[in-house]
Protein backbone atom coordinates (compact mmCIF):
# COMPACT_ATOMS: atom_id res chain seq x y z
CA UNK A 1 0.00 0.00 0.00
CA UNK A 2 1.44 3.61 -0.63
CA UNK A 3 2.06 5.60 2.11
CA UNK A 4 -0.50 8.35 1.62
CA UNK A 5 -0.83 11.54 3.52
CA UNK A 6 -0.45 11.11 7.27
CA UNK A 7 -3.80 10.69 9.71
CA UNK A 8 -4.23 12.98 12.29
CA UNK A 9 -6.47 12.47 15.43
CA UNK A 10 -7.49 14.46 18.18
CA UNK A 11 -4.79 15.02 21.27
CA UNK A 12 -7.56 13.89 23.36
CA UNK A 13 -7.65 10.58 22.30
CA UNK A 14 -4.54 9.67 23.67
CA UNK A 15 -5.38 8.81 26.86
CA UNK A 16 -9.42 8.68 26.40
CA UNK A 17 -11.73 6.44 27.67
CA UNK A 18 -12.90 4.84 24.51
CA UNK A 19 -10.75 2.07 23.24
CA UNK A 20 -10.69 2.45 19.89
CA UNK A 21 -9.96 6.21 19.64
CA UNK A 22 -7.18 5.06 21.55
CA UNK A 23 -6.13 2.43 19.57
CA UNK A 24 -6.21 4.63 16.15
CA UNK A 25 -4.07 7.58 17.90
CA UNK A 26 -1.35 4.94 18.66
CA UNK A 27 -1.30 3.65 15.25
CA UNK A 28 -1.00 7.14 13.75
CA UNK A 29 1.78 7.85 15.92
CA UNK A 30 3.72 4.95 14.41
CA UNK A 31 1.91 4.15 11.22
CA UNK A 32 5.01 1.79 10.05
CA UNK A 33 4.83 -0.58 12.89
CA UNK A 34 3.67 -3.42 12.42
CA UNK A 35 0.42 -4.48 14.61
CA UNK A 36 -1.12 -7.53 12.67
CA UNK A 37 0.71 -10.61 11.98
CA UNK A 38 -2.22 -13.03 10.21
CA UNK A 39 -2.05 -16.19 7.84
CA UNK A 40 1.79 -15.57 6.77
CA UNK A 41 1.23 -11.63 6.29
CA UNK A 42 2.40 -8.60 8.19
CA UNK A 43 0.29 -5.26 8.34
CA UNK A 44 1.24 -2.43 9.75
CA UNK A 45 -0.59 0.35 11.48
CA UNK A 46 -0.87 1.95 8.12
CA UNK A 47 -2.68 -0.81 6.36
CA UNK A 48 -4.88 -1.41 9.18
CA UNK A 49 -5.63 2.67 10.35
CA UNK A 50 -6.15 2.71 5.92
CA UNK A 51 -8.86 -0.05 6.52
CA UNK A 52 -10.81 0.93 9.35
CA UNK A 53 -11.41 4.45 7.98
CA UNK A 54 -12.51 3.78 4.93
CA UNK A 55 -14.83 1.09 6.41
CA UNK A 56 -16.04 3.40 9.08
CA UNK A 57 -16.67 6.31 5.74
CA UNK A 58 -18.69 3.09 3.80
CA UNK A 59 -20.86 2.79 7.31
CA UNK A 60 -21.75 6.15 7.80
CA UNK A 61 -22.75 6.83 3.60
CA UNK A 62 -24.88 3.98 4.98
CA UNK A 63 -26.56 4.97 7.14
CA UNK A 64 -24.96 3.52 10.18
CA UNK A 65 -24.96 6.23 13.18
CA UNK A 66 -24.83 5.74 16.95
CA UNK A 67 -27.12 3.48 18.02
CA UNK A 68 -26.79 1.21 14.93
CA UNK A 69 -25.96 -2.17 14.49
CA UNK A 70 -23.11 -3.99 12.33
CA UNK A 71 -23.10 -7.33 11.71
CA UNK A 72 -20.09 -9.23 10.95
CA UNK A 73 -19.64 -12.52 9.13
CA UNK A 74 -15.41 -13.28 8.26
CA UNK A 75 -13.32 -16.22 8.82
CA UNK A 76 -12.26 -17.27 12.32
CA UNK A 77 -9.77 -14.52 13.24
CA UNK A 78 -9.61 -12.93 10.20
CA UNK A 79 -8.30 -9.19 10.29
CA UNK A 80 -12.06 -8.01 8.97
CA UNK A 81 -13.34 -9.68 12.39
CA UNK A 82 -11.12 -6.38 14.38
CA UNK A 83 -10.66 -4.14 11.90
CA UNK A 84 -14.79 -3.51 11.09
CA UNK A 85 -15.39 -3.48 14.80
CA UNK A 86 -12.95 -0.79 15.09
CA UNK A 87 -14.94 1.32 12.31
CA UNK A 88 -18.13 0.39 13.82
CA UNK A 89 -16.79 0.99 17.55
CA UNK A 90 -15.63 4.46 16.16
CA UNK A 91 -18.95 5.47 14.52
CA UNK A 92 -20.60 4.67 17.85
CA UNK A 93 -22.57 1.82 16.48
CA UNK A 94 -23.02 -1.78 17.91
CA UNK A 95 -21.36 -4.85 16.55
CA UNK A 96 -22.28 -8.32 16.49
CA UNK A 97 -21.02 -11.58 14.66
CA UNK A 98 -23.21 -13.78 12.99
CA UNK A 99 -20.85 -16.42 12.01
CA UNK A 100 -21.16 -18.46 15.33
CA UNK A 101 -19.92 -21.33 13.82
CA UNK A 102 -21.27 -24.57 15.38
CA UNK A 103 -19.70 -24.81 18.83
CA UNK A 104 -17.72 -27.95 17.99
CA UNK A 105 -15.93 -26.64 14.89
CA UNK A 106 -14.48 -23.07 14.38
CA UNK A 107 -14.82 -24.11 10.41
CA UNK A 108 -18.37 -24.52 10.49
CA UNK A 109 -21.02 -21.86 10.23
CA UNK A 110 -24.62 -21.31 11.62
CA UNK A 111 -27.22 -21.99 9.06
CA UNK A 112 -28.35 -19.38 7.22
CA UNK A 113 -31.89 -19.53 8.64
CA UNK A 114 -30.14 -18.95 11.91
CA UNK A 115 -28.09 -16.31 10.67
CA UNK A 116 -31.00 -14.34 9.53
CA UNK A 117 -32.46 -14.84 12.50
CA UNK A 118 -29.77 -13.04 14.53
CA UNK A 119 -29.86 -10.43 12.04
CA UNK A 120 -33.19 -9.25 12.54
CA UNK A 121 -33.59 -10.09 15.99
CA UNK A 122 -30.44 -7.49 16.43
CA UNK A 123 -32.11 -4.70 14.05
CA UNK A 124 -28.98 -4.91 11.72
CA UNK A 125 -28.37 -2.96 8.82
CA UNK A 126 -25.33 -3.76 7.31
CA UNK A 127 -23.61 -7.18 6.90
CA UNK A 128 -19.94 -6.64 6.70
CA UNK A 129 -18.01 -9.86 5.33
CA UNK A 130 -14.70 -10.63 3.92
CA UNK A 131 -13.48 -12.53 1.02
CA UNK A 132 -13.99 -15.84 2.55
CA UNK A 133 -17.72 -15.77 3.19
CA UNK A 134 -18.91 -13.30 0.40
CA UNK A 135 -21.04 -16.16 -1.14
CA UNK A 136 -22.73 -16.65 2.36
CA UNK A 137 -23.22 -13.20 2.81
CA UNK A 138 -24.92 -12.53 -0.86
CA UNK A 139 -27.53 -15.18 0.31
CA UNK A 140 -28.41 -13.20 3.49
CA UNK A 141 -28.33 -9.57 2.01
CA UNK A 142 -32.25 -8.07 1.28
CA UNK A 143 -33.79 -4.65 0.60
CA UNK A 144 -33.59 -4.33 4.54
CA UNK A 145 -30.11 -5.52 4.64
CA UNK A 146 -27.10 -4.14 2.93
CA UNK A 147 -23.88 -6.22 2.17
CA UNK A 148 -20.31 -4.68 2.36
CA UNK A 149 -17.28 -6.40 1.39
CA UNK A 150 -14.03 -5.94 3.34
CA UNK A 151 -10.95 -7.51 2.25
CA UNK A 152 -8.32 -7.85 4.87
CA UNK A 153 -5.46 -5.43 3.52
CA UNK A 154 -3.71 -6.66 0.60
CA UNK A 155 -6.20 -8.84 -0.50
CA UNK A 156 -8.59 -8.45 -3.42
CA UNK A 157 -11.92 -8.56 -3.30
CA UNK A 158 -13.52 -11.81 -5.46
CA UNK A 159 -15.55 -11.23 -8.26
CA UNK A 160 -19.23 -11.35 -6.64
CA UNK A 161 -22.99 -10.92 -8.24
CA UNK A 162 -23.05 -6.96 -6.99
CA UNK A 163 -25.16 -7.71 -3.70
CA UNK A 164 -22.32 -7.09 -1.83
CA UNK A 165 -20.73 -2.85 -2.10
CA UNK A 166 -17.14 -3.29 -1.94
CA UNK A 167 -15.16 -0.42 0.58
CA UNK A 168 -14.22 1.98 -1.76
CA UNK A 169 -10.70 3.23 -1.51
CA UNK A 170 -9.52 7.19 -0.76
CA UNK A 171 -8.77 9.13 2.59
CA UNK A 172 -11.62 7.24 4.18
CA UNK A 173 -13.42 8.88 7.30
CA UNK A 174 -11.73 12.16 9.11
CA UNK A 175 -11.11 11.21 12.95
CA UNK A 176 -12.39 14.63 13.89
CA UNK A 177 -15.20 14.74 12.25
CA UNK A 178 -16.15 11.52 14.67
CA UNK A 179 -19.77 12.29 16.57
CA UNK A 180 -19.22 12.63 20.52
CA UNK A 181 -18.83 9.54 22.69
CA UNK A 182 -21.47 8.17 23.98
CA UNK A 183 -20.89 5.47 26.68
CA UNK A 184 -24.46 4.49 26.91
CA UNK A 185 -24.60 3.51 23.67
CA UNK A 186 -24.88 -0.31 22.79
CA UNK A 187 -21.50 -1.46 21.56
CA UNK A 188 -21.48 -5.70 21.69
CA UNK A 189 -24.17 -8.34 21.15
CA UNK A 190 -22.48 -11.45 21.83
CA UNK A 191 -24.73 -14.80 21.12
CA UNK A 192 -23.21 -17.48 23.84
CA UNK A 193 -24.57 -20.75 24.81
CA UNK A 194 -21.77 -21.28 27.21
CA UNK A 195 -21.43 -25.18 27.59
CA UNK A 196 -24.90 -26.23 27.74
CA UNK A 197 -28.63 -23.84 27.37
CA UNK A 198 -30.15 -22.22 24.96
CA UNK A 199 -28.12 -19.23 22.93
CA UNK A 200 -29.08 -15.62 24.69
CA UNK A 201 -27.61 -12.58 23.12
CA UNK A 202 -25.87 -10.43 25.83
CA UNK A 203 -25.93 -6.47 25.34
CA UNK A 204 -22.92 -4.99 26.43
CA UNK A 205 -22.78 -0.79 26.20
CA UNK A 206 -19.23 0.90 25.37
CA UNK A 207 -19.23 2.04 29.01
CA UNK A 208 -19.04 -1.68 29.61
CA UNK A 209 -16.76 -3.02 26.81
CA UNK A 210 -13.84 -0.37 27.45
CA UNK A 211 -13.84 -1.34 31.28
CA UNK A 212 -13.83 -4.69 30.37
CA UNK A 213 -10.94 -3.93 27.66
CA UNK A 214 -9.20 -1.26 30.32
CA UNK A 215 -9.14 -4.60 33.05
CA UNK A 216 -6.29 -6.52 30.80
CA UNK A 217 -2.55 -5.06 31.97
CA UNK A 218 -1.19 -4.36 28.77
CA UNK A 219 1.11 -1.53 29.22
CA UNK A 220 4.47 -2.21 27.56
CA UNK A 221 7.14 -4.53 29.59
CA UNK A 222 11.13 -3.91 30.08
CA UNK A 223 11.05 -5.71 26.41
CA UNK A 224 8.63 -3.28 24.75
CA UNK A 225 4.70 -3.30 24.04
CA UNK A 226 3.20 -6.55 23.92
CA UNK A 227 2.78 -8.77 21.09
CA UNK A 228 -0.96 -10.84 22.11
CA UNK A 229 -1.15 -14.58 19.98
CA UNK A 230 -4.87 -15.32 19.88
CA UNK A 231 -6.14 -19.11 19.34
CA UNK A 232 -9.43 -18.59 20.46
CA UNK A 233 -12.38 -16.37 18.50
CA UNK A 234 -11.43 -12.73 18.93
CA UNK A 235 -15.47 -12.47 18.54
CA UNK A 236 -14.80 -13.49 22.47
CA UNK A 237 -13.27 -13.32 25.95
CA UNK A 238 -9.81 -12.80 23.89
CA UNK A 239 -10.94 -9.90 22.00
CA UNK A 240 -10.98 -7.46 24.59
CA UNK A 241 -7.01 -8.95 25.47
CA UNK A 242 -6.10 -8.00 21.87
CA UNK A 243 -8.06 -4.46 21.75
CA UNK A 244 -5.86 -3.82 25.05
CA UNK A 245 -2.66 -4.97 23.51
CA UNK A 246 -3.45 -3.04 20.03
CA UNK A 247 -4.75 0.62 22.04
CA UNK A 248 -1.60 -0.06 24.01
CA UNK A 249 1.01 0.10 20.89
CA UNK A 250 1.48 -3.46 20.65
CA UNK A 251 0.41 -5.97 17.86
CA UNK A 252 -1.58 -9.26 17.44
CA UNK A 253 -0.79 -12.55 16.09
CA UNK A 254 -4.25 -14.01 14.94
CA UNK A 255 -4.37 -18.05 14.81
CA UNK A 256 -7.46 -19.24 12.84
CA UNK A 257 -7.82 -22.24 15.13
CA UNK A 258 -5.31 -23.84 18.51
CA UNK A 259 -2.25 -26.06 16.70
CA UNK A 260 -0.08 -26.71 19.76
CA UNK A 261 3.17 -26.76 17.10
CA UNK A 262 1.68 -23.46 15.76
CA UNK A 263 1.65 -21.88 19.10
CA UNK A 264 4.93 -23.03 20.07
CA UNK A 265 6.13 -21.73 16.31
CA UNK A 266 4.83 -18.38 17.40
CA UNK A 267 5.95 -18.19 20.81
CA UNK A 268 9.86 -18.58 19.58
CA UNK A 269 9.85 -16.90 16.20
CA UNK A 270 7.08 -13.82 16.74
CA UNK A 271 8.50 -13.33 20.12
CA UNK A 272 4.91 -13.55 21.78
CA UNK A 273 4.63 -12.12 24.71
CA UNK A 274 0.92 -12.86 25.68
CA UNK A 275 -1.46 -15.30 24.81
CA UNK A 276 -4.68 -16.49 26.28
CA UNK A 277 -5.63 -19.87 26.81
CA UNK A 278 -8.99 -22.62 27.14
CA UNK A 279 -7.51 -24.88 29.30
CA UNK A 280 -7.65 -27.79 27.31
CA UNK A 281 -5.04 -26.26 25.39
CA UNK A 282 -2.80 -25.60 28.50
CA UNK A 283 -2.63 -29.23 28.66
CA UNK A 284 -2.05 -30.06 24.62
CA UNK A 285 0.81 -27.44 25.53
CA UNK A 286 2.24 -28.65 28.46
CA UNK A 287 2.47 -32.21 27.06
CA UNK A 288 4.25 -31.08 23.53
CA UNK A 289 6.81 -29.01 25.70
CA UNK A 290 7.20 -32.35 27.45
CA UNK A 291 7.99 -34.40 24.77
CA UNK A 292 11.06 -32.32 24.39
CA UNK A 293 12.04 -29.78 21.65
CA UNK A 294 10.63 -26.86 22.46
CA UNK A 295 10.92 -23.41 21.17
CA UNK A 296 12.72 -20.29 23.36
CA UNK A 297 10.00 -18.77 26.03
CA UNK A 298 11.88 -16.48 27.27
CA UNK A 299 9.62 -13.29 25.84
CA UNK A 300 6.59 -14.72 27.37
CA UNK A 301 4.91 -12.28 30.30
CA UNK A 302 1.83 -13.61 30.41
CA UNK A 303 -0.18 -16.80 29.60
CA UNK A 304 -3.88 -16.49 30.34
CA UNK A 305 -5.84 -19.94 30.72
CA UNK A 306 -9.43 -20.01 31.45
CA UNK A 307 -12.99 -21.42 30.38
CA UNK A 308 -13.34 -24.98 32.64
CA UNK A 309 -12.52 -25.88 35.92
CA UNK A 310 -8.35 -26.92 36.02
CA UNK A 311 -6.75 -30.06 37.47
CA UNK A 312 -4.29 -28.91 39.92
CA UNK A 313 -1.84 -31.49 39.32
CA UNK A 314 -2.36 -30.64 35.62
CA UNK A 315 -1.37 -26.84 36.34
CA UNK A 316 1.24 -28.06 38.73
CA UNK A 317 2.97 -29.69 35.52
CA UNK A 318 2.13 -26.61 33.51
CA UNK A 319 4.22 -24.93 35.55
CA UNK A 320 7.73 -26.38 34.82
CA UNK A 321 7.03 -24.50 31.54
CA UNK A 322 5.35 -21.23 32.46
CA UNK A 323 5.96 -20.61 36.17
CA UNK A 324 6.57 -16.87 35.53
CA UNK A 325 3.80 -15.57 32.94
CA UNK A 326 0.89 -18.00 34.23
CA UNK A 327 -2.24 -16.85 35.19
CA UNK A 328 -5.65 -17.89 35.93
CA UNK A 329 -8.92 -15.98 34.95
CA UNK A 330 -12.39 -16.96 36.19
CA UNK A 331 -15.70 -15.28 34.73
CA UNK A 332 -18.17 -15.29 32.04
CA UNK A 333 -19.57 -13.76 28.91
CA UNK A 334 -22.27 -11.93 31.23
CA UNK A 335 -20.12 -11.02 34.31
CA UNK A 336 -16.29 -10.43 32.52
CA UNK A 337 -13.47 -10.86 34.88
CA UNK A 338 -15.06 -12.01 38.16
CA UNK A 339 -11.86 -13.70 39.65
CA UNK A 340 -8.19 -14.98 39.41
CA UNK A 341 -5.09 -16.53 40.48
CA UNK A 342 -1.71 -14.45 39.96
CA UNK A 343 2.00 -15.43 39.15
CA UNK A 344 2.47 -15.94 43.06
CA UNK A 345 -0.87 -17.00 43.99
CA UNK A 346 0.41 -20.43 41.50
CA UNK A 347 3.64 -20.95 43.99
CA UNK A 348 1.27 -22.07 46.70
CA UNK A 349 0.11 -25.13 45.89
CA UNK A 350 -2.60 -25.23 47.99
CA UNK A 351 -4.61 -22.64 45.94
CA UNK A 352 -4.67 -24.43 42.88
CA UNK A 353 -7.94 -26.47 43.15
CA UNK A 354 -9.27 -22.39 43.24
CA UNK A 355 -10.15 -20.13 40.87
CA UNK A 356 -8.46 -16.93 43.36
CA UNK A 357 -9.67 -13.68 44.23
CA UNK A 358 -11.64 -11.28 43.05
CA UNK A 359 -10.20 -8.91 41.03
CA UNK A 360 -10.13 -4.92 42.04
CA UNK A 361 -13.16 -3.12 41.67
CA UNK A 362 -15.74 -6.15 41.28
CA UNK A 363 -18.21 -7.20 44.06
CA UNK A 364 -18.43 -10.79 45.13
CA UNK A 365 -21.20 -12.57 47.32
CA UNK A 366 -22.06 -16.02 47.82
CA UNK A 367 -26.07 -16.36 48.29
CA UNK A 368 -27.99 -19.29 49.29
CA UNK A 369 -30.34 -19.46 45.73
CA UNK A 370 -33.66 -20.28 47.68
CA UNK A 371 -33.40 -17.84 50.07
CA UNK A 372 -31.14 -14.85 47.97
CA UNK A 373 -29.30 -14.46 51.75
CA UNK A 374 -25.32 -14.46 51.77
CA UNK A 375 -23.70 -17.84 53.38
CA UNK A 376 -21.16 -17.53 55.60
CA UNK A 377 -17.76 -18.40 54.66
CA UNK A 378 -17.06 -22.11 53.94
CA UNK A 379 -20.53 -22.73 52.72
CA UNK A 380 -21.43 -23.44 49.15
CA UNK A 381 -23.87 -20.62 47.52
CA UNK A 382 -24.34 -19.27 44.34
CA UNK A 383 -21.77 -16.79 43.10
CA UNK A 384 -23.34 -12.97 42.50
CA UNK A 385 -21.26 -10.21 41.37
CA UNK A 386 -21.26 -6.82 40.26
CA UNK A 387 -19.10 -4.99 38.51
CA UNK A 388 -18.11 -2.37 36.00
CA UNK A 389 -17.89 -5.11 33.41
CA UNK A 390 -21.52 -6.70 34.11
CA UNK A 391 -23.50 -6.69 30.63
CA UNK A 392 -26.39 -4.55 30.58
CA UNK A 393 -28.66 -7.06 30.12
CA UNK A 394 -30.09 -9.65 27.63
CA UNK A 395 -31.32 -8.55 24.20
CA UNK A 396 -35.01 -8.21 24.12
CA UNK A 397 -35.37 -9.09 27.35
CA UNK A 398 -34.42 -6.57 29.79
CA UNK A 399 -32.02 -5.49 32.66
CA UNK A 400 -33.42 -7.55 35.11
CA UNK A 401 -32.86 -11.28 33.96
CA UNK A 402 -30.29 -13.18 35.77
CA UNK A 403 -30.13 -10.69 38.53
CA UNK A 404 -30.90 -10.16 42.05
CA UNK A 405 -33.41 -7.78 43.59
CA UNK A 406 -30.49 -5.78 44.52
CA UNK A 407 -29.20 -5.63 41.28
CA UNK A 408 -26.26 -8.20 41.69
CA UNK A 409 -25.70 -10.56 38.65
CA UNK A 410 -26.53 -13.99 39.50
CA UNK A 411 -23.67 -16.35 37.40
CA UNK A 412 -25.36 -19.75 37.83
CA UNK A 413 -21.86 -20.62 39.57
CA UNK A 414 -21.74 -22.46 42.94
CA UNK A 415 -19.12 -22.39 45.37
CA UNK A 416 -17.33 -21.35 48.72
CA UNK A 417 -14.50 -19.17 50.30
CA UNK A 418 -11.92 -21.20 51.80
CA UNK A 419 -9.82 -20.74 54.91
CA UNK A 420 -7.09 -18.62 52.37
CA UNK A 421 -10.41 -16.26 51.08
CA UNK A 422 -9.98 -17.70 47.67
CA UNK A 423 -12.98 -18.99 45.81
CA UNK A 424 -13.60 -22.67 45.12
CA UNK A 425 -16.36 -23.67 42.50
CA UNK A 426 -18.18 -26.92 43.33
CA UNK A 427 -20.33 -27.27 40.33
CA UNK A 428 -23.13 -25.00 38.49
CA UNK A 429 -26.74 -24.66 39.72
CA UNK A 430 -28.37 -25.04 35.90
CA UNK A 431 -25.78 -28.37 35.99
CA UNK A 432 -26.98 -30.05 39.08
CA UNK A 433 -27.84 -34.37 38.15
CA UNK A 434 -30.61 -35.36 39.86
CA UNK A 435 -29.77 -38.55 40.02
CA UNK A 436 -31.60 -41.14 42.49
CA UNK A 437 -33.00 -38.31 44.39
CA UNK A 438 -29.80 -37.16 45.14
CA UNK A 439 -27.82 -33.59 43.36
CA UNK A 440 -24.48 -34.68 42.16
CA UNK A 441 -22.10 -31.75 40.72
CA UNK A 442 -20.78 -32.23 38.07
CA UNK A 443 -17.13 -30.51 39.05
CA UNK A 444 -17.30 -32.89 41.71
CA UNK A 445 -17.03 -36.27 39.77
CA UNK A 446 -14.93 -34.05 36.56
CA UNK A 447 -12.25 -33.59 39.85
CA UNK A 448 -12.35 -37.39 40.44
CA UNK A 449 -11.95 -38.60 37.29
CA UNK A 450 -9.17 -36.77 36.60
CA UNK A 451 -7.30 -37.69 39.83
CA UNK A 452 -6.83 -41.07 37.88
CA UNK A 453 -3.25 -41.35 36.24
CA UNK A 454 -4.69 -41.97 33.17
CA UNK A 455 -7.10 -39.53 32.59
CA UNK A 456 -5.97 -36.07 30.43
CA UNK A 457 -9.39 -34.52 30.74
CA UNK A 458 -12.89 -35.36 31.73
CA UNK A 459 -16.42 -33.80 31.21
CA UNK A 460 -19.53 -34.87 33.16
CA UNK A 461 -23.41 -34.03 32.24
CA UNK A 462 -26.46 -35.29 32.45
CA UNK A 463 -29.10 -37.26 30.18
CA UNK A 464 -32.26 -37.67 31.21
CA UNK A 465 -33.94 -41.03 29.53
CA UNK A 466 -37.51 -41.69 28.16
CA UNK A 467 -38.88 -42.21 31.63
CA UNK A 468 -37.54 -38.92 32.56
CA UNK A 469 -34.80 -40.49 34.97
CA UNK A 470 -31.92 -37.83 34.63
CA UNK A 471 -28.66 -40.25 34.80
CA UNK A 472 -25.30 -39.27 35.28
CA UNK A 473 -22.69 -39.69 31.98
CA UNK A 474 -18.80 -38.69 30.98
CA UNK A 475 -16.91 -38.70 28.18
CA UNK A 476 -13.13 -39.02 28.87
CA UNK A 477 -9.70 -38.30 27.25
CA UNK A 478 -6.99 -40.67 27.96
CA UNK A 479 -3.36 -40.61 28.06
CA UNK A 480 -1.54 -42.57 25.06
CA UNK A 481 -1.15 -46.39 26.01
CA UNK A 482 -3.25 -46.09 29.23
CA UNK A 483 -5.09 -49.44 30.08
CA UNK A 484 -7.66 -48.28 32.14
CA UNK A 485 -11.06 -49.01 31.06
CA UNK A 486 -14.64 -47.77 31.73
CA UNK A 487 -15.15 -50.40 34.79
CA UNK A 488 -11.95 -49.11 35.99
CA UNK A 489 -13.15 -45.66 36.12
CA UNK A 490 -16.35 -45.86 37.63
CA UNK A 491 -15.15 -48.10 40.35
CA UNK A 492 -12.80 -44.88 41.36
CA UNK A 493 -15.65 -42.67 41.05
CA UNK A 494 -17.52 -44.86 43.71
CA UNK A 495 -14.60 -45.59 45.67
CA UNK A 496 -14.15 -41.61 46.00
CA UNK A 497 -18.05 -40.68 46.09
CA UNK A 498 -21.20 -43.21 46.01
CA UNK A 499 -23.04 -44.40 43.87
CA UNK A 500 -25.32 -41.70 42.98
CA UNK A 501 -22.16 -39.88 41.35
CA UNK A 502 -20.93 -43.34 39.18
CA UNK A 503 -21.34 -42.42 35.59
CA UNK A 504 -23.67 -44.78 33.71
CA UNK A 505 -21.75 -44.54 30.80
CA UNK A 506 -18.33 -42.94 29.93
CA UNK A 507 -17.35 -42.58 26.26
CA UNK A 508 -13.89 -42.18 25.32
CA UNK A 509 -12.05 -39.73 23.15
CA UNK A 510 -8.56 -39.01 21.79
CA UNK A 511 -9.69 -35.65 22.05
CA UNK A 512 -12.62 -34.29 23.59
CA UNK A 513 -14.67 -32.43 21.22
CA UNK A 514 -14.68 -28.55 21.80
CA UNK A 515 -16.68 -25.59 21.38
CA UNK A 516 -15.38 -22.04 20.20
CA UNK A 517 -14.39 -21.14 23.21
CA UNK A 518 -11.95 -24.27 23.87
CA UNK A 519 -14.40 -25.70 26.38
CA UNK A 520 -15.48 -29.57 25.93
CA UNK A 521 -19.13 -29.53 24.26
CA UNK A 522 -21.46 -30.69 26.47
CA UNK A 523 -24.22 -29.75 23.90
CA UNK A 524 -22.79 -31.99 21.52
CA UNK A 525 -21.94 -34.75 23.59
CA UNK A 526 -25.27 -35.25 25.47
CA UNK A 527 -26.78 -35.30 21.86
CA UNK A 528 -24.72 -38.19 20.81
CA UNK A 529 -25.96 -40.00 23.51
CA UNK A 530 -29.58 -39.02 23.09
CA UNK A 531 -28.92 -40.16 19.11
CA UNK A 532 -26.96 -43.33 20.29
CA UNK A 533 -28.18 -47.04 19.98
CA UNK A 534 -28.31 -49.41 22.90
CA UNK A 535 -28.65 -49.02 26.48
CA UNK A 536 -26.32 -47.50 29.47
CA UNK A 537 -22.53 -49.00 29.82
CA UNK A 538 -22.54 -49.69 25.75
CA UNK A 539 -20.22 -46.65 25.06
CA UNK A 540 -16.76 -46.64 26.08
CA UNK A 541 -15.46 -45.68 22.35
CA UNK A 542 -12.15 -47.41 22.34
CA UNK A 543 -10.84 -44.31 20.16
CA UNK A 544 -13.30 -43.51 17.52
CA UNK A 545 -14.56 -40.01 17.25
CA UNK A 546 -17.91 -38.85 15.57
CA UNK A 547 -18.13 -36.26 12.78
Amino acid sequence: MSAGPPVRTPPSWARHEHYAFRLLHAWAQRPDAPVVYWSGHRLTARDCLSSVLGTAAALRDAGIAPGGTVALLTAANHPTALLARYAAHLLGAAVVSVRAANPRSDAEMLSPEVQAGVLRDTGSRILVADETTAARASALVSPALRGLLLPAPGRSAPRGDGSLAPVPGGAGLDPRTVAPYDPGARARITFTSGTTGLPKGIVQSHRVWNATVGCYPAVPGPGGPARILAVTPVSHTVGSMVDAVLASGGSVVLHEHFDAEEVLDAFGRLGVTDTYLAVPHLYRLTERLGAGGGPDLSALRRVVYSGTPAAPHRIAEALRWFEGPLSQLYGSSEAGGICGLDRLDHREPELLGSVGRPFPGVGLRLRDPDTGHDVPRGVVGEVCVRSATVMDGYLGRGTSEGRTPDGWLRTGDLGLLDVYGRLRLTGRLGQVIKSGGQKVHPAAVERVLTECPAVRQAVVFGVTDEDRVERVHAAVSLYPGSEDDEARLRAHVGARLDSAHVPVRISRWPELPLNDGGKPDVRYLRGLVRAADGGPGAGFHGGRRAV
